[in-house]
Order: structure tokens, then sequence, then C-alpha cells
């Protein structure tokens, strides 16, 4: 097997009396597609707070592309390769969509950080590499318009390009679907097929159609401890998930 990404060893996370995560252990593999699923309260947002950061366990470890970043701040593990979505966009309204992907650019190293008082546009490389991101997510004609007169639909695009911009060895995406449209949801499902394989995702969310079309391998958070990790097949197969989460949702073949 490949060496893992992203790798976690016995996180333990107390608030309190609360155990918000119980011993948890996972890995994310080269190219793979990760789900993590878990109902409302689960631990999945601490979960990932521990990933990038934000959050420090009480015990256990975070490994990242084989370094223990256990310790490590949040920039220090983006100068690593890790990336993150976030469930409500972080955007600069006022920037348009091409400002935001090349300041994402220029936070994560792609431009002269040093001489950020010049205008981000005469950085040719920064901006080469925030123009690749849009096109990536569909949002090249796009690259000029204020980001507050765009679609919540694209601002989650917009979003997935500047972590895209960073050129990330591990991509955290948590709850990228969440306030979209019918339509909105198949174009981000659509997207995120196509960068399979190109980078590692931890998939965070709660629309189990979306989950059971992108995942690889599937693990399930409740009560902040993992009841099951597998393929989607034995995920849906599992008696003890669909008492504890997924209950009688059809689900896709």
């Amino acid at each position: 097997m490949a060496e893992p990404l992203l790798r976690t060893n016995g996180l333990v996370k107390r608030f309190g009396g609360l155990l918000a995560t119980d011993n948890v252990s996972l890995q994310l593999l080269p190219g793979e597609v990760h789900a993590l699923i878990g109902p409302n309260g689960a631990g999945k947002t601490t979960l990932i707070g521990q990933l990038t950061g934000e959050i420090l366990p009480d015990s256990g470890q975070v490994w990242l592309a084989g370094d223990d970043v256990t310790r490590a701040p949040v920039h220090a593990r983006a100068r690593r390769g890790l990336a993150r979505s976030y469930q409500i966009t972080q955007l600069c309204p006022d920037f348009t969509a091409l400002e935001n992907v090349a300041m994402a650019a220029l936070s994560g190293g792609g431009g002269n950080a040093f001489g950020a008082w010049q205008p981000l546009r005469r950085q040719a490389r920064l901006m080469d590499r925030a123009h690749e991101a849009l096109a990536t997510v569909g949002l090249a004609a796009q690259a000029d318009t204020q980001a507050a007169v765009m679609a919540h639909g694209e601002h989650r695009q917009l979003e997935l390009a500047m972590a895209l911009a960073l050129k990330p060895r591990v991509l955290l995406l948590d709850e990228p679907l969440a306030g979209m449209s019918g339509p909105e949801s198949e174009t981000m499902v659509a997207l995120l097929q196509r960068l399979r394989g190109q980078v590692p995702m931890l998939l965070v969310e709660h629309d189990m159609h979306a989950v059971f079309a992108l995942a690889d391998r599937i693990s399930v958070l409740v009560y902040g401890r993992i009841i099951a990790s597998g393929t989607p097949e034995a995920i849906r197969a599992d008696a003890e998930v669909r008492n504890a989460y997924l209950g009688d949702e059809e689900l896709p073949a």
C-alpha cells in the first residue's frame, strides 16, 4: 500500500466532560477521495480543526507527507501542502475572482510576498497560477467579476480555486455542497470528479448521493468515534452504520 499523505493516530480531544474525538485514526492515500460522514455533533468539525492545526489534540498524532505536524500551526501545515475549504465561504467580496485567487496563491508562496505592496497583476507567475486555478474550476470567464455579485455556487467554486492555487498535496473539503441548489450541487460533484486522482481529498459532506458518487473510501464518525471505515459498498451494507446514521436513505448504486 502507498504511504499515506495524511494520517492520524489515536487523536483525542476533550472539551470539559465532552469527548469530541475518541481515539480517531484514519489515513488519506495518494489520489484518494476519502469521505468522512456522520450526524451533527459527531465531532467532524473538531477533527478537521485538529488536522489543520486550529485545534491541538489532547493526545495522538497528525502526520502530513511523512512529517509529524501534531503541534505545527496552521500556516506551517499550509506551507507543507495542506489546503482547506470551509463550510462558510472565506472570500473578499470587494475583490474580483482573480484577485481572490491571486491573494490565496500569494499566501502560499506563489508570488513575491516581500513585494506584496506591488500590484498583484504585475506578478506574472502569480497571475498565471490564479488564471489556471479559475480555469480548472470553470470560472475562467468570471476572472474580472467582483466576488460580491457572484452566485453562491460560484462562491464555492471560487473557494476551491483558491485552495487549488496553493498547489496542495492534500485538500480538505468541509461541506463543499453546503447551501447549494440541485444544479449547483451537480456542477460541484462533476468538478470534484474531474479532480479525482490529481490531489487526494478528505471530504466532509452531508449529501450522501455526492459522497457515494465521489468517495473511494468512507469513514463514519459517531460521538467522536469512527465506527466503520471501508469502501462505499461495505459502508452501504454495514448494519451498524445504517442504525447510527444512514437509516433508510436511498443511496446510489
